[in-house]
């Protein structure tokens, strides 16, 4: 790899180690009401458009196949079936955390919707499962992975930030980031299916975010 080949990588690493929590910074610091629809469909626009430039410096700067990412569709139902599983196992680890939470007295899950329109906030767990499975799972890992030699070390860089940019859910939120993330690590380290991994995001966070609100059960 080139030396102007790797600035692009290089920074394309920053945007997907950095560019979601510089967003969300800069949103909460511009918006009058960070909370408003307005408000946080800008802020998810400009995070796909950050992964998609991502996915633009892998393809036209690199000069690499998506594969590179772990990102393919020559086998979609198989991906389909690998992130329902993913998800089945990450709901189960979800519920053993919450459970060891409400053994031990921390409180979670108790602030304001992603959003007071549900459209909204089905956009934004969207924008999750694709931008950060992407930048974090995919990018990230992946070039962190060649630039170092060493797996070990980009899934712990990669988890770290991950499980910190969700800073504004508390520590709970945060350690709750870092098992599921470490979930999905696991995960892509053994299939390097990044499709399946988005599915699985996507459901983790679409049936308590959108889907029971939507039946009833968030009343």
């Amino acid at each position: 790899m080139d030396r102007s080949t790797r600035s692009w990588t290089y920074a394309g690493l920053a945007i997907a180690l950095f560019g979601i929590p510089a967003v969300v910074i800069a949103q909460r610091a511009l918006a009058s009401d960070p909370s408003a629809s307005s408000a946080v469909v800008m802020r998810e626009l400009a995070i796909l458009a950050l992964t998609a430039f991502v996915l633009w410096i892998v393809v036209s700067r690199e000069r690499l196949p998506l594969s590179s990412i772990g990102l393919r569709f020559d086998r979609p139902w198989r991906s389909i079936g690998w992130g329902l599983g993913l998800a089945v196992v990450s709901f189960a680890v979800l519920a053993g955390c919450l459970i060891g939470f409400s053994m031990f007295g921390i409180k979670y899950g108790e602030g304001g919707a992603i959003s007071r329109a549900l459209p909204v906030t089905f956009l934004a767990v969207l924008r999750a499962g694709i931008s950060e499975e992407v930048l974090y799972r995919g990018f990230a890992l992946e070039r962190l992975q060649w630039l170092t030699g060493s797996k070990w070390i980009a899934s712990a860089v990669t988890l770290l930030l991950f499980a910190a940019f969700h800073f504004r859910q508390g520590m709970p939120g945060i350690f709750l980031a870092f098992v599921l993330g470490a979930v999905f690590t696991a995960f892509y380290l053994w299939k390097r299916d990044l499709l399946a991994a988005i599915i699985g995001h996507f459901l983790v966070d679409f049936v308590p975010n959108v889907l029971l609100p939507l039946l009833g059960g968030g009343d």
